[in-house]
């Protein structure tokens, strides 16, 4: 299972978790969840009606398959699991959620959004990976907060000074993949062709971090 998650907002952390689990899903049957709600627009499906992950939090006898049955089919080896309608803390069962995202056998991808994401989730995580832009005020954010991610995405933006080795050192993580800063990735999200023609400028990178 990968948590993506970053310490600023307008990073790109949906972006990656979708091609992250778009990745992952051409070698094995993978599940993302939303736990933002922007990954149905990122991979361009109509916005989900029914009942999402918050909602299956909230249920105390909500198990593994009730889980499994909210998630919608994004391409033929992708489903998502949507963000729901009730609104979530830090104290909601995040403990019972990845020991039920564990057992279904799917390649696991949590889009986390902004901030640390809990620690009952991390620990069920192999991997807790940070999307950042090589930006002090990111990296400054980032480094203030209690988690540390078991690897960095780095997307990059021209004109930046920051590099790999700068952010490695200053979280004490290593940089798993690199992205370069290419239009075609917003183009195939703004017309909702992620998922069909995602570029290899993302997918080459991120299949080489796993």
């Amino acid at each position: 299972m990968y948590v993506c998650w970053s310490a600023r907002g307008g990073v790109g952390t949906t972006v990656v978790a979708a091609s992250l689990a778009l990745v992952l899903s051409r070698t094995r049957a993978s599940l993302l969840v939303d736990l933002c709600g922007d990954a149905p627009a990122a991979l361009g499906l109509p916005e989900p009606s029914g009942p999402g992950v918050s909602d299956w939090l909230a249920s105390p006898d909500a198990d593994a398959d009730a889980l499994r049955r909210l998630a919608v089919p994004a391409t033929e080896t992708l489903r998502l699991a949507p963000r729901g309608t009730r609104s979530v803390g830090h104290d909601a069962p995040w403990g019972r959620l990845a020991d039920a995202l564990l057992t279904g056998g799917d390649q696991v991808v949590v889009d986390a959004a902004m901030g640390a994401p809990p620690d009952e989730l991390v620990r069920g995580a192999e991997h807790s990976l940070l999307v950042t832009r090589p930006c002090y005020l990111a990296l400054r954010h980032a480094v203030g907060l209690d988690l540390r991610p078991t690897g960095i995405v780095v997307l990059h933006e021209p004109g930046r000074a920051l590099q790999a080795i700068d952010i490695e050192r200053a979280l004490g993580a290593p940089v798993v993949a690199e992205l370069p800063f290419d239009p075609a990735v917003a183009r195939s999200v703004d017309a909702g062709l992620l998922a069909s023609r995602l570029p290899r400028s993302v997918a080459q990178p991120l299949r080489a971090a796993v």
